[in-house]
């Protein structure tokens, strides 16, 4: 292989990350055909075809799909290190890319940015807020943050809180005029708020629990959104309930425009944890940011 392979694989990684030809042009400052000229000579050289391409969408081949996932935090982590080493010493420089759903970034991204970036300002953060489940080696992210239940199971965890409940929550007002739920099953005849799952296109069932029973309830309701903001500003107004992480209402909770009801049947989950894959860990932007989350999570109560 005669030709250097570098400046190809590195357009390759850009495409798959974005899975376009068009979008790898923009981040990467050239012309589409450059793009597909430069992943056309990566392919001839291997002798295998990366992408599947039809006039609608592309996708990765089993050939791109491992070139992806062996190539990708390996080069990452090279080009890290060409920036650290141009770094004055004791300077962090590089880039960290997140996925985090919208729940968690008030009260576990929010809060550490800033410190993080007032230690480490050549660090380029970019923050993704996404519901849906994703696959961080094959999208590019650098590390995640799911509940810890939603994490596969090789992958390395850090605890970003502690453990947490889902509440039912509904305005008083909305009390008066509906009346107050006493079990589980007394919640299909109230209007909820509720999601749309990404992956099945489905509903979200409220879960329940007491002692070691448990409810899968399809609550449903006139407005079906993902939007926290959203939902919590309609159920203020007292026109539904909503199923929230307790946190993230605490101060509609303290100040008394939300109450819970059924509390003995809110479940409890282990908390909110960064996650990356094994071979991340030498990222040093990553190390970093957990330090700094771990400071944060070792003096929030």
């Amino acid at each position: 292989m005669k030709t250097n392979l570098l400046p190809h694989l590195q357009t390759f990684l850009v495409v798959a990350r974005l899975r376009s030809f068009s979008a790898a042009a923009r981040e990467l400052g050239v012309t589409p055909a450059a793009v597909s000229q430069s992943v056309r000579q990566l392919e001839e050289q291997l002798r295998v075809v990366l992408f599947t391409r039809t006039t609608r969408s592309m996708a990765l081949t089993e050939a791109g799909r491992r070139l992806l996932e062996g190539a990708g935090p390996g080069l990452g982590q090279a080009l890290a290190s060409l920036q650290e080493v141009s770094a004055r010493p004791g300077e962090a420089v590089g880039r960290l890319k997140l996925t985090v759903p919208e729940v968690a970034v008030p009260f576990v991204i929010t809060p550490v940015l800033p410190a993080f970036r007032e230690r480490h300002p050549r660090v380029e953060v970019e923050v993704v807020s996404e519901n849906r489940f994703v696959d961080i080696v094959a999208d590019g992210y650098d590390a995640g943050v799911r509940l810890h239940e939603a994490i596969e199971r090789d992958m390395v965890q850090v605890r970003l809180t502690e453990a947490f409940r889902f509440v039912v929550v509904g305005a008083p007002a909305y009390f008066e005029r509906h009346g107050t739920p006493q079990k589980p099953e007394d919640l299909l005849r109230h209007e909820c708020f509720t999601l749309r799952i990404p992956s099945s296109g489905g509903l979200y069932a409220w879960e329940l629990e007491r002692g070691k029973r448990n409810w899968r309830v399809p609550v449903r309701g006139g407005v079906v959104t993902n939007n926290r903001g959203l939902m919590l500003a309609l159920v203020e107004q007292g026109l539904g309930l909503a199923y929230a992480v307790e946190p993230a209402v605490k101060e509609q909770l303290r100040d008394g425009r939300l109450m819970r009801v059924l509390e003995e049947y809110a479940p409890i989950v282990p908390g909110f944890f960064l996650y990356f894959p094994s071979r991340a860990q030498r990222s040093g932007p990553l190390r970093l940011f957990i330090e700094v989350a771990r400071e944060f999570a070792a003096r929030t109560p």
